[in-house]
């Protein structure tokens, strides 16, 4: 029998290295350092309502609550063609020209999971590439988000 059976313990997520951790220590939440990945020590986690198994091709953008990418994770810039100078500072549906906005809008409104989201996006050599989104709003007073890219198949 669990020892605390009503505590719901968080699942994190890094966006850099795609490690699922879980707070069992409650070490995340109660420091006056931000989280950081107990793998890689990248400086931003996302918590997740369930854990999280991503493929092995999907990349991971950061956004802060303007939607503007502040980190990019592994697998971005071989889905999309551009790397973190490229991204930085921009505004992430304009950048990656997101077919639909919606996801991410509903996300960061409302603050729920966007999953299976079926879009495209252009690469930076002007393909259109089809993808699937997760989008997973941030569960602090910051109000970014983690926008998880994985290739269509098929």
């Amino acid at each position: 029998m669990p020892r605390y059976p009503d505590r719901r313990v968080p699942y994190y997520i890094c966006p850099r290295c795609k490690e699922r951790s879980v707070d069992i220590d409650a070490r995340e939440g109660f420091s006056k350092d931000a989280p950081a990945c107990r793998h890689c020590g990248f400086g931003f986690l996302f918590e997740l309502l369930d854990d999280y198994y991503p493929a092995p091709d999907t990349g991971f953008v950061v956004t802060d609550q303007e939607r503007r990418v502040l980190a990019i994770g592994r697998g971005v810039f071989e889905l999309t063609g551009f790397g973190e100078p490229d991204l930085i500072g921009r505004d992430v549906v304009e950048a990656l020209q997101l077919s639909d906005p919606k996801p991410v809008e509903l996300a960061r409104e409302w603050g729920v999971r966007r999953l299976g989201e079926q879009l495209s996006i252009t690469t930076r050599a002007g393909n259109e590439k089809h993808v699937v989104a997760d989008v997973f709003p941030a569960y602090d007073d910051d109000g970014g988000l983690l926008v998880a890219l994985t290739p269509r198949r098929g």
